[in-house]
């Protein structure tokens, strides 16, 4: 028993350095931008929630896994232009993401010397998407899909065991069926056809509460 405690007080210099994982969740938004909002329209927001696990491989770079899902919506009921206002399109979906990515951290707030309770990072990486609800006409394409992950966010440390972030990321498509409007014969005339090269996007925007849990690395013998 003596012999474990000694062993755990001489681990805790090694705990304090040790690499650390998060696992957490957060409350966010869904947005869209493509053939019905041309840009991010706060009137379209709908909410989202996450849960995540974020590896911190070192003070800089941190890894992470996450579950997004949410409603995503939009309509041609503040119409962008005349094709707009006759196609009268709109669709209400439920938007469920898998995504894997990395995040860069400005500042060293990690560092055991000059400790800091923020920094504000960037992140990128790569997901899939599926979409529920959507109509019969889905038949012409995936309902999953790949989507590249581009963002910015702010991390809080509250202390040493929980972490506050607020983020943006924007997820771009390979993909123009989001909003169920795509290319289509003008001379129907019929505008129920929107710009075929130009893919829909959605975004995240939400707040973050995470907490860390620190891997202790086992003592070994230097004498082997």
């Amino acid at each position: 028993m003596r012999c474990k405690l000694v062993l755990i007080i001489l681990s805790l210099p090694l705990f304090l350095k040790a690499q650390s994982a998060e696992i957490g969740f957060g409350l966010g938004t869904w947005n869209y931008t493509g053939d019905l909002v041309r840009t991010y329209n706060i009137l379209n927001v709908k909410p989202a929630g996450t849960v995540m696990y974020r590896s911190n491989l070192g003070r800089a770079i941190s890894f992470r896994a996450s579950l997004t899902a949410g409603k995503i919506s939009a309509s041609d009921s503040r119409p962008i232009d005349a094709f707009a206002t006759q196609r009268a399109a709109s669709f209400n979906l439920f938007l469920y993401e898998l995504a894997l990515g990395t995040e860069y951290h400005f500042l060293d707030w990690r560092s055991e010397k000059r400790p800091l309770r923020f920094t504000p990072y960037v992140l990128t990486g790569m997901g899939l998407f599926g979409l529920a609800g959507v109509p019969s006409k889905a038949a012409e394409y995936s309902t999953i899909q790949p989507a590249v992950q581009l963002g910015v966010g702010f991390k809080y440390v509250i202390n040493p065991l929980w972490y506050l972030g607020i983020e943006f990321a924007t997820r771009r498509t390979f993909f123009d069926y989001l909003d169920n409007v795509s290319e289509g014969n003008p001379a129907n005339k019929n505008y129920r056809y929107g710009n075929p090269n130009d893919n829909d996007s959605y975004h995240f925007l939400g707040l973050t509460l995470t907490r860390t849990f620190y891997t202790i690395p086992c003592p070994t013998n230097p004498y082997k």
